[in-house]
């Protein structure tokens, strides 16, 4: 069996070495990798590479939802998917990011939280908080992505000027890959300041957010528990649509204790 990480950028990810990881703990023959795509065509031909499954990343989350015949829980809802399984000639898609996001930040008890970013994440973490009752801001670039997010308070970034403080902001952007803020920097520090925790779903790396929040002494979070918590749910769809068995304590234990 065959399973893969899909992206653009691709090479930092480390969910082959999760999976991969996991397969071994449980023995299962199996095998993970990584597939760097150019562009939308590309990915519409996914299903000729002979994977079982595959996890997708930023930026085909979106791509990959309409891709999909049929897609299940908040991926239908959010119209994003960041796991989809092959079977049957047909493409079945999942949202993992949401509840693999919630595990992280469950026991702080957030009231206010700014997410920075509109794309595939960005929706999955904004439903998962809405439906937790944290009041979530939307803050983004451009105002034609915003149109997603109908029920939110929504802001272009030229447009934002913040009305009240936020306890939680969520870098949900890819600047972290490219060394570089998701806003100006000034308008960072005022968001900041009043933090109770900088999430940047980039991992591996201390990014400028996350050097900044450092610098105003905001706690601060990368991305590696997310993809450990997404992995394990991903990893669980991945076997139950071959149907194969195994030892979900022995995944979770496995998984959490692996040193990335």
């Amino acid at each position: 069996m065959q399973f893969a990480v899909v992206g653009n950028p691709i090479n930092h990810s480390l969910s082959p070495l999760l999976h991969n990881y996991a397969f071994e703990i449980l023995g299962i023959n199996a095998f993970y990798g990584r597939y760097c795509l150019d562009k939308e065509k590309d990915f519409r031909s996914l299903d000729t590479l002979g994977l079982k499954g595959a996890n997708i990343t930023i930026p085909f989350k979106e791509i990959a939802f309409s891709s999909c015949d049929e897609t299940f829980g908040i991926a239908k809802k959010i119209q994003a998917v960041n796991t989809i399984v092959f079977c049957n000639n047909k493409i079945f898609g999942y949202n993992t990011d949401a509840m693999g996001f919630y595990e992280c930040i469950a026991s702080f008890k957030f009231k206010n939280a700014l997410i920075l970013g509109a794309g595939g994440s960005a929706k999955a973490l904004a439903c998962i908080l809405q439906e937790k009752n944290i009041d979530t801001t939307i803050l983004n670039r451009s105002s034609e992505r915003l149109t997603s997010f109908r029920g939110f308070e929504t802001y272009t970034f030229d447009s934002f000027k913040p009305k009240k403080a936020y306890d939680l902001i969520i870098n949900a952007t890819p600047s972290g890959l490219e060394n570089s803020f998701p806003i100006h920097k000034e308008q960072l520090i005022e968001i900041l300041k009043q933090a109770r925790l900088a999430f940047d779903l980039v991992y591996g790396r201390e990014t400028p957010f996350l050097q900044l929040a450092q610098s105003l002494k905001i706690p601060i979070q990368d991305g590696k528990d997310m993809l450990v918590y997404q992995a394990i749910l991903a990893f669980e769809i991945f076997m139950q649509s071959q149907g194969v068995v195994f030892d979900k304590n022995l995944l979770r234990e496995a998984m959490k204790n692996l040193e990335l």
